[in-house]
């Protein structure tokens, strides 16, 4: 790494490979994580996405995570970054969350409203 080089990202990130769906231009995508943070997320696509894009994801939370039933998140998020394809032809997505809402199941809303606190905290 650089000596200059600074980080510039304001939230941890963590290394979590989440089972993703992304809504893009009205064609959905399924993919996983790499990482995600509480403004960001990166993900592959086998399509190049142009910087500024909006798009919508859903992320799933299994419960080795959760601690009890599986969360599902929807947010919107515009692409900060398209990184060059990968050998396998799959090109990397930085994108920065604009605003997310938890996916109501019959499972468990208590760990949902704490969950909704507990991120809203951290924005």
């Amino acid at each position: 790494m650089l000596a200059h080089s600074q980080e510039r990202r304001m939230m941890r990130r963590f290394e979590m490979r989440l089972p993703a769906i992304v809504n893009l231009s009205e064609q959905e995508f399924q993919t996983e994580t790499q990482n995600v943070s509480a403004r960001g997320v990166f993900f592959y696509l086998n399509r190049t996405v142009s910087p500024g894009t909006q798009l919508q994801v859903i992320l799933t939370f299994p419960p080795y995570i959760t601690l009890t039933d599986a969360v599902r998140v929807r947010f919107t998020a515009r692409v900060l970054r398209a990184e060059p394809p990968l050998p396998s032809m799959r090109i990397g997505i930085a994108a920065m969350i604009e605003n997310y809402e938890f996916l109501r199941s019959n499972n468990n809303p208590d760990l949902l409203s704490a969950l909704e606190r507990e991120w809203k905290g951290a924005n």
